[in-house]
This record gives structure tokens, sequence and C-alpha cells, in this order.
């Protein structure tokens, strides 16, 4: 029912203990199970945006607040404004959400800035950690997820098997939180929530962490080839940490990415405000590469 193989394969690989590890249906519903533990009707939830859609439905469907802080623009375009998502924290503020990367302007938070940010958070409100995309992060001011959770009580990571370990369709994300918090989660949780063959391919997946690095690691070389291929067309894009880039470009959203599948590249519009074009074979790079030069 709690994927205990699972649960204590990942605290060995994470050197955390079982009791600090909550599994579930893919990183959405974990964080879904989160928010029900802590949230009560009317408390708020802070978070950046844009950034991952699933906030604003699982802060909703928890019965608390959206409370919604604007990304930076200009030098630092994409990146999450922490000072101000420290500033919008009230008295009714119970969680506080950081997608580092972010999805789906890619940036990642840096170490002196979140912890800066740790240090104005009340210590009664929970901060989140969506680390989503952590393996794909080359960034060496990031933080150390794990670091920072051992050093800040009111932290939670949230982590998932379905970016880099490709188990997307199989529904595999976790939590690591205080043991308190994760009972907590666990009991909230959906009754056999991951099924038995997704914890079999996850448990596959940690034993093959060589072919896996392996594949990510060619991941991110394309991803520096597509981010030079943008920027000599004269691109202006976030410094994307993900596994994929990010073009703001309004209202010319949905025409751009309508264009861009009668090319044959898929993409995923955000209407009115940009585009998530994600990396993945060589030959959808070089695909793309030339509908955006036809762009400029």
């Amino acid at each position: 029912m709690y994927a205990t193989e699972l649960v204590e394969a990942l605290a060995d690989d994470l050197g955390v203990t079982p009791a600090e590890v909550v599994v579930g249906n893919g990183s959405v519903a974990v964080l879904a199970h989160v928010l029900q533990t802590v949230v009560e009707p009317g408390d708020e939830v802070v978070y950046p945006w844009r950034s991952f859609e699933a906030y604003p439905i699982a802060v909703a469907v928890a019965g608390g607040t959206s409370v919604q802080v604007p990304l930076q623009t200009g030098a630092g375009l994409g990146r999450l404004d922490l000072p101000a998502l420290a500033a919008a924290v009230t008295e009714r503020t119970r969680v506080v959400m950081v997608c580092t990367p972010n999805n789906p302007t890619g940036p990642v938070v840096h170490r002196d800035e979140l912890d800066a940010f740790l240090a104005a958070i009340p210590s009664d409100v929970l901060v989140v950690l969506d680390e989503a995309y952590l393996e794909f992060v080359r960034d060496p001011e990031a933080p150390d997820g794990l670091a920072v959770y051992a050093r800040h009580p009111n932290v939670v990571l949230l982590r998932t098997f379905s970016k880099a370990y490709g188990l997307a369709g199989l529904r595999v994300g976790y939590a690591v939180a205080r043991p308190r918090l994760a009972a907590g989660v666990r009991a909230v949780s959906t009754p056999f929530g991951v099924s038995h063959v997704a914890q079999r391919a996850a448990l596959a997946s940690l034993g093959a962490r060589d072919e896996l690095l392996a594949r990510v690691e060619h991941l991110v070389a394309d991803r520096t080839r597509l981010v030079t291929g943008l920027r000599d067309q004269g691109w202006e894009i976030p410094e994307t940490q993900a596994n994929f880039v990010w073009f703001d470009l309004g209202e010319r959203t949905v025409q751009r990415a309508e264009e861009a599948r009668a090319a044959g590249a898929v993409v995923r519009p955000f209407a009115g405000e940009g585009l998530r074009v994600s990396v993945g074979e060589p030959e959808a790079t070089d695909l793309f590469l030339r509908v955006s030069a036809t762009w400029r």
C-alpha cells in the first residue's frame, strides 16, 4: 500500500530515514496530499507565476487561497523573485512553493538567495522545494536540496521519476519531509496510489543510475546546442537548467505554436504568455532551430 520497498530504497539513496519519505501517484498527487495535510479553508499558499500549472488547481482543491507572485523580468527574465515571495507571506500563509528549476521558464534559484529567503520565512510556514527537474541542473550556484532540508525543519522536497527517469506515464513521485509531517501526508494519501508495476519500474530505474545519467548528459549537451543556436539567431531566453527552453512570446504564442506544429515540432503553448520547448532527439532540435529562425 505504501510502496515500502521503494521508500526504503529512496531513503537509502538520499541518506534519510524511511519515515521521511512519502511516495505518491506522481509529484502532483504528492503535492496535493501535502497541501491537504497542512492547509485549512482560507489559508494562503504563495507561489511564483508563471510556474507549474498544477499549483493553482492543487491549492483550490485543498481549500486554500492562491497568492501568485510575478517572475522577474529584464535581466532576470523567467527567474523567481524570492524577495517578493517572502514579502507576500502574511499571518494567513501556510505554504510557499519554490519551483527550481522553474517550470516552464527554466532558471534555478541560487544558494545565497535561497538562504536569505528562508531566513525571512517564519518557521511555521512550510516551504516546498519542487525539484522535478533536478537531474538536469548544471549551475554551480544551485543549492543542494538535501542540505537545505537538513538545515531547515520547515522545508519539504518534492521530486519525481517522471522527468529524467522517463516514467511519466507510470506516475511515481515522492516527498522528503520531517517524520511527523510525512506521517500526516501518508495518512491522507490515496491507498495503493502507486501501482506495483510503477514501484518495480522505479526500483529498476534507481538501479540503472549510470545509464540514466548518461542519457541526461546527452540531453544537457543538446540543450546547450539549442540555447546556443537560439541566441545566435538573436533570441533572448531565460538561463534554463531544465530539459526545455522558454519563449516569452505574449500574444503571438498560439500562432507560433501552430506554425511549429505544422513544421513537425511539438511545443507547449501557454496562451498569451509563451512557449515551452522541450529538448528531445537531436533531429528535433535541428528542426526547431529551422522553425525559430523563420520567426526572426
